[in-house]
């Protein structure tokens, strides 16, 4: 048989510390408590995307660059298009955005950040 919990285990999963279980305690204090809920519950992170990474197009002769924020033919700055590479087939520098259409990259709300009443 199988159980559903192990009763007998009495080390705190955020500190490892050990500690006595009264009824089915999980955590030995609040404090860790707290800390699991949030971290459970934490907004994911940003990946986080190198410049060399970026593609960024020149706004007066439409050239793109990867990872080069000034255009070589107009010496201006470029207004950066997002996470990229190179196109397998061109060479030319193709932005995420514009291979997925807008409703693809909108914003899903997870599930967890529902409230309860």
């Amino acid at each position: 048989m199988n159980p559903v919990r192990d009763d007998t285990a009495t080390t705190c999963p955020v500190c490892r510390n050990p500690f006595e279980r009264l009824g089915r305690q999980r955590f030995c204090s609040s404090v860790c408590r707290q800390s699991a809920w949030r971290s459970k519950r934490a907004a994911p992170a940003e990946p986080v995307v190198s410049r060399s990474q970026v593609v960024y197009a020149c706004p007066s002769c439409e050239g793109r660059y990867l990872g080069e924020q000034r255009c070589e033919t107009c010496n201006t700055w470029c207004r950066r298009l997002g996470p990229g590479a190179e196109c397998p087939r061109c060479g030319e520098a193709i932005s995420i955005t514009d291979l997925l259409s807008a409703d693809q990259l909108a914003p899903t709300v997870p599930a967890t950040t529902k409230r309860r009443r």
